[in-house]
């Protein structure tokens, strides 16, 4: 059984019950979810060896967001205890012509404050195969950037495949910020995922003659985004989510996946929306196992894309899915029909 470890800040979610706006009623639900928590679950739904490493305090709700990952066969043995408070994140989902909403309140989170001497990698990455990030992660401070680059020098040292989902997020950092880190972390990462604004947002690298919102997409532009990046950082491997969003309710759905030499793209899938959030996360959990099972490029890409898919009919950040089901939609059959 593979081993994978991945890194980040896992959150309080606190949202509005079904589409709801912010205090519209007087309730929310309180769920737990962050990119690379949302990572090690869909790793461990597939049977993975899967540890999370972040670091959370030692009351009642970090413990909560601990069990949250235990539930689903998490290794959280690693996770470092300390610090004041758990982030949290508000979400406002959205319908039709509405987007979604989410507003953080992550300052001077325990992840946020950690120090490089919190987390023993070497430790950490006994037995490991593959290493997974984002760039939320290095986005919480300078002190993250450096624990970071301190995790990728180790799993380099120890021969584990790093994949690094850029995920740019413009209310942690500044493009700038981005560039400037993840350009010095990239250095180490094997695999990286992207999609069609984060490239730009963090290298200036953009899909020519495409209009996300327009719903015109080109496979060329997307070619050349996945080649560049790949030789500006010596990646093996660069994927890329296709999204096309036609409204909050309403989105179609692919990915393409370059290997040095293949350009795989994926069936499209038109998505109507339960819950987006996590929908990256999803497609990157479904690549790591894919890959590390030896599928194909085309295999693997079709695999991640159909995760994913699953994922927005899930309410929650986390795929609750099994490699059955990701596989059966994989193959062709996305009807929807009921099980008996």
């Amino acid at each position: 059984m593979a081993k994978v470890v991945t890194f980040g800040e896992i959150m309080l979610r606190l949202a509005p019950n079904g589409y709801y706006r912010f205090f519209q009623n007087d309730q929310m639900q309180a769920t737990f979810g962050g990119g690379e928590a949302n990572v090690a679950v869909s790793l461990a739904n597939y049977s993975l060896d899967s540890v999370y490493v972040t670091k959370l305090p030692k009351h009642a709700i970090g413990q909560a967001a601990i069990d949250s990952l235990r539930y689903f066969g998490v290794d959280t043995s690693k996770v470092t205890r300390g610090g004041d408070r758990v982030g949290i994140y508000y979400l406002e989902k959205g319908a039709s012509q509405r987007g979604s909403v989410c507003i953080y309140d992550r300052a001077h989170s325990a992840i946020s404050e950690a120090t490089k001497e919190d987390f023993n990698w070497d430790e950490i990455f006994k037995d490991a195969d593959w290493f997974h990030f984002t760039g939320i992660t290095p986005a919480l401070g300078k002190n993250v950037v450096e624990i970071c680059k301190e995790a990728l020098k180790a799993a380099k040292a120890k021969g584990v495949k790093v994949s690094c989902d850029l995920n740019y997020r413009g209310k942690l950092w500044t493009r700038e910020e981005a560039r400037v880190a993840m350009t010095e972390l990239c250095q180490y990462v094997d695999v990286c995922i992207s999609n069609e604004e984060d490239a730009k947002d963090v290298f200036g690298i953009e899909a020519e003659d495409t209009d996300i919102y327009g719903g015109k997409l080109n496979h060329e532009g997307y070619k050349s985004v996945a080649k560049q990046l790949a030789d500006k950082f010596g990646f093996e491997k660069v994927a890329i989510t296709l999204r096309t969003s036609i409204s909050a309710s309403d989105n179609d759905w692919a990915g393409m996946l370059y290997d040095g030499e293949n350009y795989c793209f994926s069936k499209s899938y038109h998505l109507h929306i339960v819950d987006r959030v996590g929908g990256g996360d999803s497609f990157g959990g479904g690549l790591i196992y894919a890959l590390l099972s030896g599928k194909s490029t085309q295999e693997a890409i079709e695999f991640a894309v159909a995760a994913s898919a699953l994922k927005h009919s899930v309410e929650g950040d986390y795929n609750r899915v099994s490699v059955s089901e990701v596989e059966k939609l994989a193959g062709g059959d996305g009807s929807g029909r009921v099980q008996r």
